[in-house]
């Protein structure tokens, strides 16, 4: 027995003696890195060996040593945006990754309107999918889906593959990220590579760490895998499996689509997005990368027997957007599906985070990405006046210069329909049964079609008050 324990250990020194670096999954053929930095690699190598890293667009050579446990860390300089290339490591053994395309890189995060792929989920098709699908072949665009995998401790590695954009692979692709990289391509005209780390009806909470949820007590953080009740809104197991791997993958910024699961817990959301865009960023030690991020769209959440209205988590997000730099939130208000939380139009979703990216990170020259919000109301009267800011454009509705989504209440806080008309920048409000009003709201229920817009970008539901639902 003793002969055969020492034979077996004797083969494992062996192995690790003569292993040759590995690499995380999202290191591989095909994989975009991001163009003009210093980018991050790592890996696993024989212990203690020097491992040579040597990039071919420039012929450099860069040396590190790996740990007693074979681990190692190395950053290198990529160039102006281009490729095919190749890494070669070499620790004593060589590992090759061709094909490697420099550009711009994000990660696309969230639960189900991010992961929703092209090819759509049953009985919920996406707008245009089959067309857009035809004609999506792109070498220059390339995608990396992380498989769900939710832990309770953080791992090394996700599962997944880089791949071109072709009909096959973006038809199992998130539309949502898919239609913000086709956005990227065609205006910057360099490689993108997307990574999407979503999970359908996951929770904020579960993209967070133990430490960050410190200020939420309501988050029950799992002590042990028994603990686990739901794999995708238990805290911190989503970052743990999914999001920590990435962490380090050298990037230009970050794509949200999230907040349906978190209706219930409104009251918090705004201050946790936040935590959680900090916390990424200070993990990501990328400084204050973009972050930008789709507001839910509207829909009937009494179909799933949800009791709280969506407009108020909808409100928290809106928060959080003037809450955070380098930050911005796509309204989705036109966008939405009254018996679906799946919305048809991820088109809009993709083309409106893009617009934000190019607008706010890229500095393309005219664009507005920002949409006008709600500033001040003030009362004359019988009629509200309400005011808006980044509204220098005006504002207009869908059907001419008037709204049908206003409500109206007074002192007694009953809401009722309302009048609205809209002059220049500002709307006008009013309603019969209210002699003397107190509050305005616009579109603040689960559904509705928003009919609001400026400069091209609808305006988010929004009060006036503060009250209690």
């Amino acid at each position: 027995m003793k002969k055969q324990i020492f034979i077996l250990s004797a083969l494992l020194v062996s192995a690790m003696a003569s292993a040759k670096v590995t690499l995380p999954k999202m290191f591989s053929d095909g994989m975009v890195m991001q163009r003009e930095s210093n980018a991050n690699l790592w890996g696993q190598a024989k212990a203690s060996s020097a491992v040579k890293i040597t990039t071919s667009w420039n012929k450099k050579t860069y040396t590190v040593k790996a740990d007693s446990d074979g681990k190692w860390k190395a950053s290198v300089q990529t160039p102006e945006a281009g490729g095919p290339y190749s890494i070669t490591f070499n620790d004593g053994d060589k590992t090759v990754l061709d094909n490697i395309l420099i550009g711009e890189v994000w990660i696309c995060a969230g639960q189900s309107n991010m992961e929703m792929p092209m090819k759509g989920y049953k009985n919920q098709p996406i707008e245009n999918a089959l067309m857009d699908i035809l004609h999506s072949t792109d070498s220059q665009l390339r995608l990396f889906t992380v498989k769900r995998n939710s832990k309770i401790a953080p791992v090394d590695t996700v599962s997944g593959s880089w791949k071109e954009a072709t009909p096959e692979s973006v038809r199992e692709f998130s539309a949502t990220a898919y239609y913000f990289g086709r956005e990227l391509r065609q205006a910057l005209n360099v490689p993108v590579g997307l990574i999407v780390a979503a999970w359908g009806g996951s929770a904020c909470e579960a993209w967070m760490t133990a430490d960050w949820l410190k200020a939420f007590p309501d988050a029950k953080i799992p002590a042990s895998e028994a603990d686990i009740k739901s794999k995708n809104r238990t805290p911190t197991v989503l970052y743990n499996g999914m999001l920590h791997p990435l962490i380090g993958y050298s990037i230009r910024g970050a794509i949200w689509y999230q907040g349906e699961d978190n209706v219930t817990r409104y009251p918090t959301y705004a201050d946790m997005l936040t935590t959680l865009i900090k916390g990424w960023r200070s993990e990501w030690q990328q400084g204050d990368f973009p972050f930008y991020y789709c507001q839910i769209a509207p829909y009937d959440y009494k179909i799933i027997n949800y009791t709280v209205n969506s407009a108020l988590l909808r409100e928290q997000q809106a928060k959080a957007e003037l809450m955070n730099t380098n930050c911005g939130m796509a309204v989705l208000m036109d966008a939405g599906l009254e018996y679906g939380i799946h919305p048809r139009k991820k088109n809009i979703a993709g083309q409106r985070l893009a617009l934000l990216a190019l607008d706010n990170t890229y500095g393309i020259k005219g664009l507005t990405s920002k949409s006008a919000y709600f500033k001040e109301v003030t009362f004359k009267n019988d009629t509200a006046v309400v005011a808006f800011e980044r509204a220098n454009m005006w504002i207009y509705g869908s059907n001419g210069y008037k709204s049908d989504l206003f409500e109206i209440a007074g002192e007694d806080r009953v809401f009722h329909s309302a009048k609205a008309w809209i002059e220049r920048s500002k709307i006008y409000v009013k309603s019969d049964s209210v002699t003397k009003p107190v509050a305005v709201r616009y579109a603040f229920h689960d559904w509705a079609d928003g009919d609001l817009f400026c400069d091209g970008l609808p305006i988010s539901s929004f009060r006036s008050d503060d009250w209690e639902e």
